[in-house]
């Protein structure tokens, strides 16, 4: 197990489905340098679970976003980004702004990803997590997207803030 080191500038994309376990590890940054569809629908919506929200909060990840990646500043994005062309986007973005980028993936096990997403304050109807966790890419297929860095989340410490 190793701890993951960003160069400055990176954008680092969490891929996984609700409740592996993306946010908690994501919360080992700075919360400035996160940018997240569950907190943008929160803002809009007064939930994280409102999903008519989720235009709206996608408009707001990708400016937040651009003014990140614009200024070089280090980035984690922490949602699902389950489906290639939202993915797609994303690297797109990185490209523009010429910013490095890293994937890492949140391959868990379906029956553990259930359990955690039990015992979470906002609960994901299961039959949601398991349609996202069926669209789950293995390693090769983001590097076949363009992914230069991919890290399996199982293989990465999480450090104590």
């Amino acid at each position: 197990m190793h701890r993951l080191t960003l160069a400055p500038g990176t954008m680092c994309t969490l891929i996984g489905p609700p409740g592996c376990g993306k946010s908690t590890f994501a919360a080992q940054w700075p919360d400035t340098w996160r940018v997240s569809l569950d907190f943008y629908r929160k803002l809009a919506a007064d939930t994280e679970t409102d999903q008519s929200a989720t235009p709206v909060a996608v408009q707001a990840q990708d400016l937040f976003l651009d003014a990140r990646l614009a200024r070089g500043l280090t980035t984690i994005v922490d949602s699902t980004n389950l489906r290639a062309p939202a993915r797609a986007g994303l690297l797109a973005r990185a490209g523009h702004w010429q910013r490095p980028t890293v994937a890492v993936l949140f391959d868990v096990p379906l029956a553990t990803v259930e359990a955690q997403n039990a015992g979470r304050d906002r609960v994901v109807p299961a039959h949601v997590v398991r349609e996202f966790h069926g669209l789950l890419p293995t390693a090769e297929q983001l590097h076949d997207e363009g992914w230069p860095t991919v890290h399996l989340a199982s293989t990465l410490t999480h450090p104590a803030r």
